[in-house]
């Protein structure tokens, strides 16, 4: 919904406005009343009465230049007229005869931060007794009325939209201590007990391979950090620092198959590519970072006793890049969290993990000017990353 469109709904949403107009009507003896949204270029009803058969419903809009709610925009002033054939000012303006008028009364709506919204006004083919003092007095407290209707309804808005945006940083607090609490903690306890069984029994055949598995706590450790750096960059409005280069990203991806293979050697990990260099503007360690962290999630979410996929191509001035996997299908619901943090895709809280690795997948695309995107089957999930050559740099 457009912002107009949406000042039209929140008119319609005050419940005095049909009261308004029907009481304008009485009081003035007119047969066609409306509240307009009125801008520089569109004249648009919120709310009619219409006793005349004028033909104009709500939400139906007047070329803007046909209307005298066009000059009252530019001049604030309202416009009151009981008879078009004795007025001196308007017996020759355009909209009465355009419209068969020959009474007309409409009063700017204005806001309480002096800007314009509209008009309240009537219309009528026959001339009205509009000089009385009550009628213009009634007029402007109605107007009046509608803008305090108005700026309310802005103000519930924005607290409204305050305190959703506190009830999410609220809920995200909270999942991130609970999650860091259990993530860092698991490393943590395993390089613990690495050093006190070490230093119990320093046998050097059993110290090798303490040492590989603290080494790999360390290093998970160290990306969980990274992770979180990267979210409270993010939601600290920062955003993702990035270093364009123009770059083959082939050995890139390569390297980094290579090193998740490697810390996998149980599963089966296939690349396929198109031959010769892929050169795209782009940031190689994030491009790296989105590609480990998508085939982190597919190690972990994927069946292990099939193949993981990893294809990109360069074509018609995109870059695309895919990891896909076999196993059990996302469910619809669980595929719209999947890039919001702390989201942790099939298998929930029992999955390692702090879910931002897609979360800040999402965001390296996004600042690469891409998107990441998913589809997932009972046979299969593909996670592909899509950006311009240029890198949206």
């Amino acid at each position: 919904m457009g912002l107009l469109e949406n000042d039209v709904e929140v008119v319609r949403q005050i419940d005095i406005v049909p009261t308004i107009l029907d009481t304008v009507c009485r009081l003035t003896g007119m047969g066609f009343a409306a509240v307009a949204r009125v801008t520089e270029d569109r004249w648009i009803a919120c709310e009619v009465l219409d006793k005349i058969g004028f033909g104009l419903l709500s939400g139906g809009e007047l070329k803007v230049e046909s209307t005298i709610c066009h000059e009252i925009r530019q001049s604030g002033q309202a416009v009151v007229i009981s008879d078009v054939q004795a007025d001196p000012v308007y017996c020759n303006h355009h909209t009465p005869a355009f419209y068969g008028l020959r009474s007309y009364i409409s009063m700017p709506i204005m806001r309480a931060d002096g800007s314009f919204f509209g008009t309240l006004c009537c219309i009528d083919p026959n001339p009205a007794d509009l000089g009385r003092p009550e009628v213009q007095a009634t007029f402007r407290m109605f107007a009046d009325l509608l803008a305090f209707h108005l700026d309310a309804a802005d103000k519930l808005s924005a607290s409204e939209q305050k305190l959703a945006v506190e009830v999410e940083a609220g809920e995200l607090r909270e999942q991130f201590i609970a999650v860091v609490g259990h993530d860092l903690r698991n490393p943590l306890a395993a390089i613990g007990a690495g050093v006190t069984m070490l230093r119990k029994a320093p046998d050097p055949a059993r110290a090798e391979v303490i040492l590989d598995q603290m080494e790999r706590s360390s290093g998970r450790m160290s990306l969980l950090i990274d992770n979180i750096l990267d979210f409270a960059r993010g939601r600290l409005g920062g955003g993702l620092t990035l270093e364009h280069r123009e770059e083959d990203i082939a050995p890139v991806i390569a390297e980094v198959a290579a090193e998740l293979a490697a810390s996998h050697p149980g599963g089966d990990l296939r690349l396929k590519c198109d031959p010769g260099p892929a050169f795209v503007r782009c940031d190689r360690q994030r491009i790296a970072q989105l590609l480990s962290n998508l085939l982190g999630n597919a190690f972990t979410h994927g069946d292990p006793g099939k193949p993981i996929t990893v294809e990109y191509t360069v074509r018609e001035g995109s870059f695309a890049l895919s990891v896909t996997n076999r196993g059990a299908e996302i469910p619809l619901d669980a595929r719209a969290r999947l890039f919001h943090p702390f989201a942790r895709g099939n298998g929930g809280a029992g999955r390692e993990g702090l879910g931002l690795g897609l979360y800040i997948a999402s965001e390296i695309a996004k600042a690469h000017g891409g998107a990441l995107s998913v589809a997932s089957s009972p046979e299969r999930t593909s996670f592909t990353f899509t950006m311009p050559l240029s890198g949206g740099a």
